[in-house]
């Protein structure tokens, strides 16, 4: 290693005693970590694209510092959509440095995977206080009956006013509407248990019934809409 002319001319001084990185809470314990091996834990973060035109939210399972489990979950272009299954077979199995410095060609992805990387350095992971973290398999446990995102997409104009075409419960079918044309309630269809219904034998008309569902006052709605076409 090499030195410039100018400091090998000045007299070493003492330094004080370093007492090592702070502790960083992970699956129950407290660490103090010095290699990225040591990172464990099960975490989210959020990245979006450069033009803020598409999100990514990733989620991994990280145990001594190797990802075994990564839940890529993307609103955007096509183009970000194929990224992520280009990422849900690259990250699985890499250390958490390598998948840091893995392209996985879209920003948003990328740039989740950056800030996951500080979450986890940062003890900021969700099993930070649960002893021996969360299993292998938490993440798909996330997405719930269907193993199905939950999507929410709202539209609205000052013209026509509000429309819901999906939230938690599932793809909006009606609208149910007061007297006054406000939003009461929704009939709704769960996608996700609708195809398991039908893979499992059921005739599609049975499995979309038996997989729909209303919220709110529906059954007081003095008018029903299609929000998509009225």
């Amino acid at each position: 290693m090499q030195i410039t002319k100018e400091l090998s001319h000045m007299c070493k001084v003492g330094r004080c005693t370093h007492h090592g990185a702070s502790p960083i809470p992970q699956e129950g314990h407290y660490d103090q970590l010095t290699h990225l091996s040591q990172i464990s834990g099960f975490s989210h973060s959020v990245g979006t694209c450069a033009l803020k035109q598409g999100a990514c939210k990733l989620t991994l399972n990280v145990k001594e510092g190797v990802i075994q489990e990564a839940l890529i979950e993307v609103i955007g272009c096509s183009g970000m959509t194929h990224s992520a299954a280009m990422a849900s077979e690259l990250l699985p199995g890499v250390r958490l440095l390598e998948a840091l410095n893995t392209d996985l060609v879209c920003d948003a992805i990328n740039v989740a995977m950056r800030e996951m990387f500080l979450m986890l350095t940062y003890g900021r992971s969700q099993s930070a206080f649960t002893d021996d973290g969360l299993p292998i398999g938490a993440g798909i446990e996330d997405l719930g009956a269907g193993i199905r995102s939950q999507v929410g997409t709202c539209y609205g104009t000052v013209q026509k006013g509000p429309r819901y075409f999906e939230l938690t419960e599932g793809y909006v079918t009606k609208l149910a509407l007061d007297q006054d044309d406000l939003i009461i309630g929704y009939s709704f269809v769960q996608l996700g248990r609708m195809m398991e219904y039908i893979e499992a034998g059921m005739e599609p008309a049975a499995a979309l019934q038996k997989a729909s569902g209303t919220y709110g006052r529906y059954d007081d709605a003095a008018k029903l809409i299609n929000p998509r076409k009225e």
